[in-house]
């Protein structure tokens, strides 16, 4: 097992170190190259994963076949589909490695028994989903009715990762922009000063 995980489990204090040596035996890797799935649209939400290292991005196609990203997760973060991983039912959108990735996921039934033997996990799913639910509104706040340029400047001061790591087309996905409204956006700010 990565010392990633079990170094974010012990910086969680929720885990006594006992509980997370019996916890990472149900974490299995799986080496994702950049463009697998992880999770695919339609198709049952079987896994949760904690990403030990690379990238992944979730979204939902609409009726046109675009695809809408809802969202970006890095390394020592979860990922699923939660609602749909819970209720075990099929997944409405699609999480997809946009670098080659190493992804240490658990099936749902070690997920059930994990929860009932270590119950501190509860507390951990707990962050988890606070720290998912804080990104979300942090979300809406700050790309929802506000101008190209202002998105990408909230991009470039708080999220300044998504512009090292993610492809111009997915970030003006995520902005809910068209790939040339960003292209301007950035030529208008990085515009070198003439003099």
């Amino acid at each position: 097992m990565t010392n990633v995980f079990e170094d974010y489990l012990c910086s969680t204090g929720g885990l006594s170190l006992e509980e997370i040596n019996f916890s990472v035996q149900f974490f299995k890797p799986i080496h994702l190259k950049k463009g697998d799935f992880f999770i695919s649209e339609n198709e049952p939400c079987r896994y949760i994963g904690f990403i030990a290292s690379g990238g992944v991005k979730a979204y939902a196609i609409d009726k046109e076949g675009k695809e809408n990203i809802t969202c970006f997760k890095f390394e020592n973060e979860f990922v699923t589909s939660f609602p749909e991983f819970v209720k075990q039912e099929k997944s409405r959108r699609s999480i997809r490695a946009i670098e080659d990735s190493v992804i240490y996921r658990i099936s749902f039934p070690d997920y059930q028994h994990l929860l009932d033997r270590v119950t501190a996990w509860n507390g951990v799913i707990k962050s988890v989903m606070e720290k998912e639910y804080s990104q979300k509104e942090c979300y809406l706040l700050n790309y929802n009715n506000k101008s190209t340029v202002d998105k990408y400047l909230y991009v470039l001061s708080d999220e300044p990762m998504l512009v090292q790591r993610v492809a111009t087309q997915d970030l003006a996905s995520y902005l809910g922009i068209t790939q040339r409204s960003l292209t301007r956006a950035k030529g208008q700010i990085h515009k070198p000063d003439v003099l």
